[in-house]
């Protein structure tokens, strides 16, 4: 069995394969790595904006960066 190519918390976005609606286009990140369903390996995403997670095949998503803002509260 392969290992999971996305890691919790990174950045993805749903690929356009399937004429998916523009809602679909959103930045999630990944929030559990679930196993496969047949033979394909399977995400919990989220989207910030969204009350709900998403389940989704490994080969219906895309990486993406993300550029963090300058005014980061990480710096306290």
């Amino acid at each position: 069995m392969s290992s999971h190519r996305f890691a919790i918390g990174q950045h993805v976005r749903m690929s356009n394969r399937f004429s998916l609606s523009p809602d679909t286009a959103k930045i999630y990140h990944i929030t559990a790595t679930l196993p496969a369903r047949d033979n394909s390996l399977q995400y919990r995403i989220r989207n910030d904006d969204e009350r709900h997670d998403r389940v989704t095949t490994e080969d219906s998503l895309e990486e993406i960066k993300v550029q963090q803002a300058s005014g980061d509260a990480a710096h306290d």
